[in-house]
């Protein structure tokens, strides 16, 4: 008896041993490798989205999360919207009309409604956040005709809703919002007309935020092949950020920080890792110089504008920045990447030591100041001028002392 029951435990073990080994040499399952495609590139890569990467690059998901490159776009809903839907702090005032914002059935909305002839009221819903929430936070409608920018945007500083930047002070037609718009805050949409001006949209078809694939490139293939893990293999399904020259990485960065572009060739989103950004579209400052350039947007154009830059062989944006991790207020991190070409014992600085340490000896605040966007400016009230939006420069140079401690 005993003898049959170990023989019957024996022929069990043997099956799940064979069940197991088979599952191994036969690799993952056909469930696990089938990967869920969000949206097409032109070229037929699929894109996957940053939870695919998850899996195997755990540590830098969870610190890109918390970037805003992460954050710069997303799907609205009432939770992840920072402005204020009580009366009375829920509304922007222009001269002709008022526009609030509610809560419908559980979905916001931009309510604007004229405040002369018959009180025509517009109803919009708010279907894309775009903006991180650090400076503001603004908001597209998907309306029959398009994709818009809705005119109420929210601003971080105020804590107020506020016209949107550069929108008239009083009821307008909405704002279109093209590929030309779109490309800096999304990783990845796919208009419906081939119209280099089309704002019609798969809304499902969307890849929001600049996600892992804006930089890497679409992830389907790599990942199908990560998950049945062929042996030691190489993967050359994506493109390594470091096997690119200095300039292909650079276009990377510039596809997005570049400022306006001008002489759109292609449609922005056909732009891969690895493209020549130049035979794409032409940047609007071409041969400018740089104190025309504004510190809004063309973070690449001040960039290379810098001896920094013009003197080494090697320096590109992510010399000084990780876009794995949200690196802002790091003033010590970022003194240790100048510190690290400038040695202590070479720099000569005319401001003095007391002033120095006052600003805690930080390179930063002096040689890349923030500056008044001449760009970016907005309206907090219907009677007020237009303030300017300061941004950091990115021209690393030696200000005058007033400028720097602005």
């Amino acid at each position: 008896m005993k003898k049959k029951i170990f023989v019957g435990l024996g022929l069990v073990l043997l099956g799940f041993i064979s069940v197991k080994l088979y599952d191994y040499l036969s690799g993952p399952s056909e469930q696990y490798t089938d990967v869920k495609v969000i949206a097409y590139h032109y070229n037929g890569e699929g894109y996957v989205g940053s939870e695919s990467c998850m899996e195997c690059h755990g540590d830098i998901y969870e610190t890109h999360l918390q970037t805003a490159h992460y954050n710069t776009s997303e799907f609205t809903t009432l939770d992840n919207i920072h402005g204020s839907f009580e009366e009375g702090k829920n509304a922007v005032r222009l001269m002709d009309a008022d526009i609030t914002i509610v809560d419908k059935n559980g979905h916001p909305f931009q309510v604007a409604r004229l405040n002369y002839g018959d009180r025509k009221q517009f109803d919009w819903s708010m279907d894309i956040t775009i903006g991180s929430g650090l400076k503001g936070q603004t908001f597209l409608t998907n309306q029959p005709d398009g994709l818009h920018q809705l005119q109420a945007s929210y601003f971080v500083p105020t804590d107020t809703w506020i016209n949107s930047p550069n929108y008239a002070n009083m009821l307008v037609p909405l704002r279109p919002v093209n590929d030309q718009c779109l490309k800096c805050h999304i990783t990845f949409a796919k208009s419906n007309n081939e119209n280099l001006n089309s704002n019609m949209y798969d809304m499902s078809r969307m890849v929001l935020g600049v996600d892992c694939e804006k930089c890497h490139g679409p992830a389907e293939k790599h990942v199908i092949f990560q998950r049945k893990g062929i042996g030691t293999q190489k993967d050359t399904t994506l493109l390594a950020l470091a096997s690119l020259s200095r300039q292909q990485r650079l276009d990377v960065c510039a596809s997005c920080h570049s400022g306006l572009r001008s002489n759109q060739i292609q449609n922005p989103f056909k732009f891969l890792p690895g493209d020549t950004l130049s035979k794409f579209s032409k940047n609007f400052n071409s041969l400018r110089p740089s104190s025309s350039l504004d510190v809004h947007g063309n973070q690449f154009g001040l960039l290379i504008s810098s001896k920094c830059f013009t003197q080494s062989e090697q320096m590109d944006c992510m010399t000084c920045h990780d876009p794995h991790r949200n690196q802002r207020g790091q003033s010590g991190y970022f003194n240790s990447k100048c510190i690290g070409c400038h040695q202590p014992n070479t720099i000569t600085c005319s401001i003095s030591e007391t002033k120095m340490a006052a600003n805690n000896n930080n390179c930063i605040q002096c040689h890349m100041p923030i500056i008044p966007s001449r760009s970016m400016q907005v309206q907090l009230t219907k009677l007020e001028e237009s303030t300017p939006i300061g941004v950091r420069t990115h021209n690393i140079a030696i200000y005058p002392e007033a400028v720097a401690n602005e």
